[in-house]
């Protein structure tokens, strides 16, 4: 017999669970803290995804992909920004595994793989995307650069809740470049004006547009623009 649905009012957290479960949405994964997003909740997303790109294109930008891992000396040049998810970063240490002579059938790291330079599984990909670019712009004449990216990150949550907090997870990182301060803050302003409309029209959910406190800044920035529903 199936669980009858919670309301809202009586257990909110429980509701929202019952009610990802019943919609087929998504289920838990045998890697703690991780999410399987199964066909129909993978379409919503398909969906979301395919609306935001459109917009995203008709304001001249263009979609890339940059790697997964992040060498430890790129992330800690950016030391704010390290700073800011060292708790929550998975590290790649080695690359093989090998046969346990102690226990046959099962599996050890290989103590001879260890890597000469830790990679950090991205929680964003401002170090290695910015590392890129300083190759790509010569002059101002290489400006402005306006680069998306569709990618999954990871941020080692242990605490966690189905496409709400979870330790991998789907998402989109713009990331330009601006010949002076005043375009790109034109250029974030015009982009905040694009997820508010999305939030609104699309998702009919309303939002407030403005400026994170000092404290809730994303690390290494100098402001945080968001939406707020």
């Amino acid at each position: 017999m199936s669980k009858e649905l919670p309301t809202r009012e009586a257990n909110y957290s429980e509701w929202y669970n019952e009610l990802v479960n019943k919609a087929d949405l998504a289920e838990h994964s045998a890697v703690k803290g991780c999410m399987v997003i199964k066909p129909y909740g993978y379409a919503i997303w398909e969906k979301m995804q395919q609306a935001l790109d459109k917009m995203f294109k008709e304001t001249g930008h263009e979609n890339a992909y940059f790697p997964l891992f992040v060498p430890k000396s790129l992330f800690e040049a950016e030391e704010t920004n390290a700073e800011g998810f060292a708790k929550e970063c998975a590290v790649v240490t080695h690359y093989r595994l090998k046969s346990d002579p102690n226990n046959p059938g099962k599996l050890i790291v290989d103590p001879e793989a260890k890597l000469t330079e830790e990679l950090i599984v991205r929680p964003t990909s401002e170090a290695i995307i910015w590392n890129t670019y300083k190759g790509w712009i010569q002059s101002y004449r290489d400006l402005p650069i306006l680069i998306n990216q569709w990618a999954n990150v990871v941020r080692w949550e242990m605490r966690t809740r189905l496409f709400l907090r979870t330790a991998e997870f789907l998402w989109q990182e713009g990331h330009t470049a601006h010949a002076s301060k005043a375009e790109a803050i034109e250029e974030t302003e015009k982009m905040l004006g694009v997820y508010s409309t999305f939030a609104e029209t699309f998702m009919a959910m309303p939002v407030i547009k403005g400026l994170k406190t000092p404290n809730e800044r994303f690390a290494g920035a100098d402001e945080t623009y968001c939406i707020e529903q």
